[in-house]
């Protein structure tokens, strides 16, 4: 009896020692999986604040207005205007022009228009890129629809500017004497808590 009792306390003892492992165990995967979707709600101001710190991937600069007078002597440079949809929203997103062409000091105001091409309301945010990147420090937005949540209804579309100039000091600068080419990027994605 004395060894049927034994074993059975150790039974017990390695019964609890398991559901303590257990517990343990699902305590950390929730506080993993918690934290990805913490991260996931807030990837998109982490990704803007890091790229507006460290200059990361061509991220472009901030003005309120465009000097006074264009560099009037140089040549024109040329943005072409991307325009891209993550899958997981149904949208159409296009550059109403495809360039445009301007002077260092140059305000110009580029339209890209997105249309919910979708059966249910839906909402995306924007985020943005210069390439080649040595010119996203020259690059000067004045007014931008990037990181803005925009809702769409079924079939609705939207026109959105996009304000800006190239700094002149892009002319002097050694590293971006060679560039003859800008490209403005935007991708769309599903805003963060859309369902549809």
């Amino acid at each position: 009896m004395t060894i049927t009792a034994s074993n059975h306390n150790m039974h017990n003892q390695g019964k609890d020692q398991r559901d303590k492992t257990n517990n343990r165990l699902l305590f950390v995967v929730a506080v993993v999986v918690m934290s990805m979707v913490g991260l996931a709600y807030a990837s998109v101001p982490l990704y803007k604040l890091f790229c507006q710190v460290t200059g990361f991937g061509g991220t472009t600069q901030i003005a309120t207005q465009a000097p006074e007078q264009a560099l009037l002597t140089v040549e024109p440079l040329a943005v072409r205007l991307d325009a891209n949809v993550n899958p997981q929203l149904n949208w159409s997103f296009v550059p109403i022009e495809q360039e445009v062409s301007l002077k260092p000091g140059e305000e110009v105001t580029a339209i890209y228009r997105a249309t919910n091409i979708g059966t249910m309301p839906s909402t995306g945010t924007a985020t943005f890129n210069v390439t080649p990147q040595k010119a996203g420090p020259y690059f000067m937005k004045i007014e931008c629809f990037c990181f803005t949540e925009q809702t769409l209804q079924p079939g609705e579309s939207i026109d959105m500017p996009v304000r800006f100039f190239l700094d002149s000091e892009i002319v002097s600068d050694i590293n971006t004497s060679d560039i003859d080419e800008i490209v403005l990027s935007y991708t769309f994605f599903k805003a963060m808590g859309n369902s549809s």
